[in-house]
C-alpha cells in the first residue's frame, strides 16, 4: 500500500518542542514535495510549511517563521517538522502531503491542489 504516516504529536506546554515525522511507505518520497497542514478546531486547515523534492527550497506560513522547521531525508523517505517555541495557537491535527506536480513551495502551501497522498494527521496539543 502507498501512504504516508505522521508521528509525534502530543501534549506539550506553551514554549516546548515537539519534533513530527512524516514518513512514506511503498514509494519514493524524494519524488514529491512535502506539505505540512495543520486543522485547528473549528478552522480550515492550513498550509504552514512545504519544502521541494531535494529540500532546497522551503516556505513557511508567516505564523510559524523562526519557530518551526522543515527538513527531509530522501534516504529515509521521512520529512519532518520541528517545532519550537509552541504556543496554544499551534495545537490542532498536523497532516503530512505529497505533491508530485512540479510547482513553486509557496504555491503548495497556499493553493489548493489535488495532492497525490495525505497522512492520517498526528494531535498536537498545546496547553498548561
Amino acid at each position: 500500500q502507498l501512504h504516508l504516516v505522521e508521528s509525534g504529536g502530543g501534549l506539550v506546554q506553551p514554549g516546548g518542542s515537539l519534533r513530527l515525522s512524516c514518513a512514506a511507505s511503498g514509494f519514493a518520497l524524494g519524488y514529491y514535495s512535502i506539505a505540512w497542514f495543520r486543522q485547528a478546531p473549528g478552522k480550515e486547515r492550513e498550509g504552514i510549511s512545504c519544502i521541494s523534492r531535494s529540500g532546497a527550497s522551503e516556505y513557511y506560513v508567516d505564523s510559524v517563521k523562526g519557530r518551526f522547521t522543515i527538513s527531509r531525508d530522501n534516504e529515509r523517505n521521512t520529512v519532518f517538522l520541528q517545532m519550537n517555541n509552541l504556543q496554544p495557537e499551534d495545537a490542532g491535527v498536523y497532516y503530512c502531503a505529497a505533491l508530485g506536480l512540479i510547482t513553486t513551495v509557496q504555491n503548495m502551501c497556499t493553493r489548493s491542489y489535488a495532492m497525490d497522498y495525505w497522512g492520517k494527521g498526528t494531535l498536537v496539543t498545546v496547553s498548561s
